[in-house]
């Protein structure tokens, strides 16, 4: 699957019956793009974490994590700010709560952002707007 045929089949707002298959998506090029950088296409990983981002499910944000770790390519392409579908508080406590040591690192992650401002102002529905006009959905 490629972008468009992903923004065809499920646009930026997925119905909650296709999120499993998005996440399973995801979860496979994220692999891929472990094994090798560039095979796990990181622009289609981001759209598929944008569309995890406007589901807005508090669950999701490790695997966006996940995906956003997986190569210095998907870490430049993945914004922190998708890891905040269910807003920035919510997901911190979401995290801080979590036995992972993925949460722990994510929590670690967003808390450095905050301190240099990198999330000052962070809306849901404003980065969403973003996403909307980045991928000319209107």
């Amino acid at each position: 699957m490629d972008i468009q045929e992903s923004l065809r089949r499920y646009g930026l707002r997925p119905a909650g019956v296709d999120l499993d298959e998005i996440r399973a998506l995801l979860g496979e090029r994220t692999e891929r793009e472990r094994r090798v950088q560039g095979e796990g296409d990181t622009e289609l990983m981001k759209l598929c974490c944008v569309q995890l981002f406007n589901s807005g499910h508090i669950d999701d944000a490790l695997l966006v994590w996940s995906a956003k770790e997986a190569s210095f390519d998907a870490a430049c392409s993945i914004d922190i700010q998708l890891l905040l579908g269910h807003g920035l508080d919510a997901t911190k406590a979401h995290l801080s709560a979590h036995p992972a040591p993925s949460a722990a690192a994510a929590l670690r992650r967003l808390i450095e952002g905050e301190a240099v401002g990198e999330l000052e102002g962070f809306s849901v529905e404003e980065h969403s707007a973003f996403y909307d006009s980045y991928y000319g959905v209107h």
